[in-house]
């Protein structure tokens, strides 16, 4: 059983940054897919971007080009830098680790989240 943590969250100022990390335990994540997901108050969950096993990521139209997600081979984390936040990014944001490919997507193993704070 796969288990993920995610962390790095927090409060943060307009304009700021954040790095968070999803990281695990007895497993290798360079095995998995890693998607980053956030519900923010009052919304449903919406997918953030995703990373490969062969490391290509793509990201939804209101993240791209401001987060970014890579993996830390040596830590086993996946990692989501987070820049120029304003208070829309506020929310719980989550990993997920599984499998994506032309016609499939399946993420088996969540974590439990870990609250962003955008506000001045």
């Amino acid at each position: 059983q796969l288990q993920l943590v995610e962390s790095g969250g927090g409060l943060v100022q307009p304009g700021g940054s954040l790095r968070l990390s999803c990281a695990a335990t007895e497993s290798n994540l360079d095995n998995y897919a890693i998607g980053w997901f956030r519900r923010a108050p009052g919304k449903e969950r919406e997918a953030l971007g995703r990373i490969a096993t062969d490391n290509t990521a793509d990201y939804v139209s209101s993240v791209k080009g401001r987060f970014t997600i890579s993996r830390d081979t040596d830590k086993n984390t996946v990692d989501l830098q987070m820049n120029n936040l304003n208070p829309e990014d506020t929310g719980v944001y989550t990993c997920a680790a599984g499998t994506i490919g032309p016609m499939v997507e399946i993420w088996d193993y969540w974590g439990q989240g870990t609250q962003v704070t955008v506000s001045s």
